[in-house]
């Protein structure tokens, strides 16, 4: 008997995988073309304005999506004492630099034309300075000079992550405020002043606790940090050759200038929020699998939308359907094992606020997420790959879990044949997108995650990134490639583990 229990059981058992494969390409054929360009269509319209994170736009873009979680039968997440909601509401400080000078040698600099400030400190009156100029190398860091309350001033040829980090230091030690000289041969500074011109044109928003606690930052270029420490440009160009290499350089710290500077602002408090659903487990609804993409873009610019039909219209439209996938399956008695969460997040473009607010304040506990799946730009091809087949850049994946690298690879050879391209995930790649969108927060939490990209293009961060130039076949088939991910990681018996010791911190 035992022996013919056994024969039938070899028999069925390959039919049994036949039918759960069976059952979830039947879910996954409810992701079309169509709805997502339904869904697109009206993220990437006019009338919302470009979805700027705490504005009107935005927030007519946060309804449309609460109401589809609504109407396709998602359960709101977000405990109030009103009961339970969709939205995990919070305020931010919206701050607006009106006037920002720095005077050295008796001529005045811009801000936003000969130097950056990033800080959310603003004085009520000049403030008259001569700062400590900190030498620093890789082995042994800064000068142990006693900076508490004082001014100081670095040089830093490296990237933002490096500055973040230098600047963390000096905060720590006391500093008061920090200006950081950059290398132009790593940046040009003309290409930073550009850059954050475009992001702080509508104020700056930040987290009411981090203008509490927060410093005077300033950035300037090599020539005005040369003007500051009294030396030539001959011998700032040396200096900077010695810290490209870790070396430490050391000048006359009597030539440092005094100077004075002066920044004020408007500070306003604006209110945003993430928008959740989830669909719940069955045995195992205690444990989460996290699939998220920000529905905030650019806003206006000079007179044009920013409709941001990419980046990332095209994650937020993704995961309405893949969560409109998962609320059918489980309609029709094959809902997921784990809870499957589906979160929009506000203000990655202004720094990944939402992402940081919600690994900071979670409405499930981060011990029991198992995984997030982010979406940030989907729907378009890159300049590397226009002559080439189906794509997707995968980031992030064998981070922290090669489980995870490993299920995403199959679940990619068995459904949606993808090439897989791992591109960005390289440490060494300059533009280090890992650190770039809103997974990494909760990759800092020690939870495995992928990022799903295609890559930059000429309309990235523009005003003609339009629905227009969405390639809906293959934007389909990368929603797929998620969806059948989450479906595998929510319905595998054992969760995933972290088996993999690399640190996921650092800041961006």
């Amino acid at each position: 008997m035992k022996n013919l229990l056994f024969f039938v059981v070899l028999i069925v058992a390959p039919y049994l995988a036949l039918a759960q494969q069976d059952i979830r390409i039947e879910f996954a054929n409810s992701i079309t073309e169509k709805d997502l360009y339904d869904y697109l269509s009206i993220l990437a319209s006019d009338s919302l304005q470009g979805r700027e994170t705490a504005t009107p736009g935005q927030q007519m873009a946060a309804s449309f999506v609460e109401n589809h979680f609504r109407n396709v039968g998602l359960e709101p997440l977000v405990d109030t004492p009103d009961g339970k909601s969709y939205y995990q509401h919070f305020d931010l400080i919206k701050i607006n630099p009106s006037v920002g000078y720095i005077v050295v040698d008796k001529d005045t600099l811009k801000n936003l034309r000969d130097f950056l400030y990033t800080g959310q400190e603003t004085f009520e009156q000049p403030v008259s300075s001569k700062p400590i100029f900190l030498e620093y190398n890789k082995k042994k860091g800064f000068d142990e000079a006693d900076i508490k309350g004082k001014d100081v001033i670095i040089c830093c040829a490296g990237n933002r992550t490096e500055r973040n980090a230098r600047k963390a230091v000096l905060t720590e030690r006391g500093a008061k405020n920090i200006i950081i000289i950059m290398d132009e041969k790593v940046i040009p500074f003309e290409k930073t002043i550009n850059h954050y011109k475009r992001y702080m044109s509508h104020g700056r928003l930040t987290f009411p606790e981090r203008v509490k606690i927060s410093k005077g930052y300033f950035l300037v270029s090599p020539a005005t940090g040369a003007r500051m420490l009294g030396i030539s440009r001959a011998e700032m160009e040396k200096m900077m050759e010695k810290y490209r290499t870790g070396k430490r350089y050391t000048i006359k710290k009597k030539s440092v200038k005094e100077i004075s500077f002066f920044v004020s602002a408007d500070i306003d408090t604006v209110r945003t929020g993430n928008v959740l659903a989830v669909v719940e487990g069955s045995d195992k609804k205690d444990e989460y699998i996290f699939v998220t993409a920000h529905y905030d873009h650019l806003g206006t610019r000079d007179g044009n939308i920013y409709n941001g039909a990419d980046d990332n219209g095209s994650g937020t439209a993704a995961i309405m359907e893949i969560a409109q996938a998962f609320a059918l399956a489980k309609k029709a008695g094959h809902g997921p094992r784990r809870s499957v969460v589906f979160m929009a997040m506000t203000g990655e473009e202004k720094g990944l606020l939402g992402s940081s607010y919600y690994v900071r304040h979670p409405v499930v506990p981060l011990a029991n997420t198992v995984a997030d799946l982010n979406i940030d730009m989907v729907g378009r091809i890159d300049p590397q790959h226009k002559d080439s087949a189906d794509y997707i850049y995968l980031i992030g994946s064998d981070k922290l879990s090669m489980q995870l690298h490993n299920i995403s690879e199959r679940c990619n050879a068995k459904y949606t044949q993808l090439v897989l391209d791992y591109t960005y995930n390289d440490e060494k790649d300059p533009n280090r997108f890992y650190y770039r969108s809103d997974h990494y927060n909760f990759a800092k939490n020690d939870i495995p995650v992928i990022f799903y990209f295609n890559g930059t293009h000429d309309d990235y961060h523009r005003y003609t990134d339009t629905i227009d130039k969405i390639d809906f076949p293959l934007f389909r088939k990368r929603t797929l490639l998620v969806f059948f991910t989450a479906w595998e990681l929510a319905n595998m018996k054992d969760r995933i583990v972290v088996d993999i010791t690399k640190e996921a911190t650092g800041s961006e």
